[in-house]
């Protein structure tokens, strides 16, 4: 053991910062032996309690995280027993836990790996919607409370307490293995997972509604989430292209904002302020995608960003190359969105006219009927071609439909703008 906590510090803060370091790779073991995510949370809370009654008396142990995976594990095998159905549950298991009861010393970190792979996956099943795989993921892997889940999406807390207890129930339901697909499966699997982390970001990069633009909490939870993966599938280029991509937008956080939190637009930011050390993240993280594999979505989104980091201004920004990636990325993945992104590059390397083409066979586009986005970027490039009068329509359309406060403003400004 080690020593006691000094008399000013707070213990329970202190187990409680370990706990949720620890908690995924805890609920991930203990899960193998259960079968349950939910009684495998359980059991990892029950693990806390011992914790917040025991350390603080006996001083916090030299590894926490195998005091922790110990703990529950021991517990997992007591309430198997304490079972009527011990024996159905042995022969499901396939092996005798009276003979595998966990050790005191740490499991293997394989082992810890291979069942935080398979926890992953199993949040992020596709039978579970996308809101619930999100509330899911943050609350077992990004080991956030309920409240703190409600407070980053902005709804109400029972909202997200239902969410979790029926994606729970659903995987309990309809018998979802816990394992980390192969074949076929794999791959659909594998976008899945992928989408949630960069859901989960994007919700914190520039947030869609409520009044602050960045909710950097959930940037840096999605950022562990995708360094975690990365190292757990090494082999997997899009997952190296999604860790990058995250690394790449997250650098610029710092200079998105304004001293009253006003949002600053990627060609008005002091590019000083871009954290370098994210920056060579991403660097090194695009290079593993690159030497894995052929591109993918994201690795192609990664060297967008890529190119945006390597310039030194927004004027020496290599659009035609970033114009040549999107037409990629829209063949690789189609999407109304990245036609729209496509058309902001082409707008940069080819004037505003060609690019206002392509914007204009968007309009139509039920996906986009409520996306602000859209009259922002139309309202941009009618602005650029002198039209300010519909330009200041297209601007004040676009404050109509996002929930941002802080974007609002942004918009309404530059549709005052139109109008000097």
């Amino acid at each position: 053991m080690s020593t006691q906590p000094s008399a000013g510090a707070d213990p329970r803060h202190a187990i409680e910062t370990v706990f949720r370091i620890e908690s995924p790779r805890v609920v991930a073991g203990v899960t193998r032996i259960v079968r349950d995510l939910g009684i495998a949370e359980e059991l990892a809370q029950d693990a806390l309690v011992a914790a917040l009654e025991q350390w603080p008396r006996d001083g916090v142990p030299d590894n926490p995280g195998a005091w922790l995976m110990a703990t529950a594990r021991h517990r997992a095998v007591d309430l198997i027993r304490r079972r009527d159905n011990y024996a159905r549950k042995l022969a499901e298991i396939g092996r005798d836990l009276s003979e595998t009861a966990p050790p005191e010393d740490p499991a293997d970190p394989g082992d810890i790996d291979d069942d935080l792979l398979r926890l992953v996956f199993t949040t992020c099943h596709p039978v579970l919607s996308a809101e619930a795989r999100t509330a899911l993921t943050l609350r077992l892997l990004g080991g956030l409370s309920t409240p703190e889940i409600a407070r980053a999406f902005l709804v109400p807390e029972a909202t997200v307490a239902q969410r979790i207890v029926r994606a729970k129930r659903t995987l309990a339901t309809k018998n979802i293995a816990f394992e980390v697909p192969y074949g076929p499966d794999r791959e659909a699997r594998l976008g899945s997972v992928l989408d949630v982390i960069y859901l989960i970001f994007n919700e914190g990069y520039a947030a869609t509604a409520g009044d602050d633009w960045l909710r950097p909490a959930l940037c840096e939870d999605a950022l562990r989430l995708a360094r975690v993966l990365s190292a757990l599938m090494p082999k997997e280029p899009e997952v190296h292209g999604l860790a990058a991509l995250l690394e790449f937008q997250a650098s610029r956080t710092a200079a998105r904002t304004g001293p009253r939190g006003e949002p600053v637009l990627l060609k008005d930011q002091n590019r000083s302020r871009w954290n370098r050390m994210l920056l060579a993240r991403g660097i090194k993280a695009l290079a593993r995608a690159d030497a894995t594999g052929a591109p993918g979505p994201y690795v192609l989104q990664a060297a967008i960003a890529a190119c945006h980091a390597h310039a030194y201004s927004y004027e020496e920004t290599d659009w035609r190359a970033i114009a040549t990636l999107y037409a990629l990325l829209a063949a690789r993945a189609p999407s109304p969105v990245v036609e729209l992104n496509r058309a902001v590059a082409v707008s940069m390397s080819e004037g505003p006219a060609p690019a206002l083409e392509i914007v204009d066979t968007l309009t139509d586009e039920p996906a986009l009927n409520d996306y602000h986005l859209l009259p922002s970027v139309r309202g941009d490039l009618l602005a650029r071609l002198g039209r300010t009068t519909e330009a200041r329509t297209e601007f004040e359309r676009a404050a109509t439909l996002t929930r941002n406060e802080r974007e609002r403003e942004l918009l309404l400004r530059r549709a005052r703008q139109c109008g000097r």
